[in-house]
């Protein structure tokens, strides 16, 4: 399957543990595991299969997973690359102890016998990914390794992990799930250090995609107000307006494009919302970072043909939205 989401919720009380253990541990994650006790257990998850990456989003109640003999009698080799949103993990492998924390992460082998104890309620995600998709110079360096936060390929795969969690993966296209776990891939590599060849393809692929697929989003997220040019957004993360510029050159278009785009996009969405039908036009155009109307207005007509009033009292055809 492309797509599972398992939540204790979905079973009666005496059987939430028991499910969790055989449905989700046995025969999902391929682990041992143990609720902590005196306590009520929860868990649920999202995973989604994407060619290449498995991608694991899992809030739970305090417990100890543990990758048993048996287990690894599976043959698999997969890393398993663990990164910490809310809470705090102990985790053991390979005769090494690492605690890892909010924003941080460690890479585990399952072809190695260990454990996890998670000693209060957690979030976190799981990537797993084949061992062979990712090229580690040292792979006894790389394994039960802390990553810390402030790693700047740490900081991308975070912002993009948060986009994909925020999009719809299960209805996405065989290519954008390609895309999406190849730019997975690149930055799990970067993270955790991988040959220099790897860097070198890494960089030119998917850092590239996460550093604009995160500028898009700060960019719709803050399209209301009217900073934001190269040198703002340069600011906040913290690479060169050039590099900026040149990220969607690449991509087909221009910064001041795109911007434009997505104010002409959020202006149309108002002026046609009933929500917004007492609110002014020139109110609608500054709300949308617009300073000066007779700009908004020209390149609003331009854009779809009609001016901002037309579209305002025209009858809405088919749910379009731009």
């Amino acid at each position: 399957m492309s797509h599972l989401r398992f939540s204790t919720d979905a079973f009666a009380d005496n059987d939430k543990i028991e499910a969790w253990r055989e449905v989700f541990g046995r025969s999902v994650v391929k682990m041992e595991m143990d609720p902590a006790r005196g306590e009520p257990f929860r868990s649920e998850a999202q995973i989604h299969a994407l060619p290449g990456v498995t991608m694991a989003s899992i809030s739970s109640s305090a417990n100890r997973v543990m990758r048993t003999p048996n287990l690894v009698a599976d043959g698999s080799d997969d890393f398993v690359f663990a990164m910490m949103t809310e809470g705090e993990a102990t985790i053991n492998q390979r005769g090494r102890e690492v605690v890892f924390r909010k924003g941080e992460a460690v890479l585990w082998s399952n072809a190695s016998v260990g454990s996890c104890d998670y000693g209060m309620p957690i979030d976190f995600v799981a990537l797993v990914v084949p061992r062979a998709v990712i090229p580690v110079a040292d792979v006894d360096d790389a394994l039960m390794r802390l990553l810390p936060a402030d790693l700047a390929p740490m900081r991308l795969l975070r912002n993009y992990l948060a986009l994909l969690q925020k999009g719809h993966l299960e209805a996405s296209t065989t290519d954008l799930r390609v895309a999406c776990a190849t730019h997975l891939q690149d930055l799990i590599g970067l993270a955790v250090g991988v040959t220099r060849e790897a860097v070198d393809i890494a960089n030119g692929r998917g850092v590239r995609a996460a550093r604009l697929k995160a500028l898009k989003a700060d960019i719709t997220s803050n399209i209301m107000g009217h900073d934001l040019s190269a040198e703002a957004l340069a600011l906040r993360h913290g690479i060169s307006p050039a590099y900026i510029r040149k990220l969607f050159d690449n991509d087909g278009t221009s910064l001041s494009h795109f911007v434009l785009m997505q104010r002409l996009s959020r202006a149309y969405r108002m002026l046609v919302d009933p929500t917004f039908a007492n609110r002014q036009i020139s109110v609608i155009a500054f709300e949308c970072g617009f300073g000066d109307l007779s700009y908004f207005n020209r390149s609003f007509r331009r854009y779809y043909g009609a001016t901002p009033s037309d579209i305002r009292t025209r009858p809405a055809r088919n749910g379009f939205v731009p």
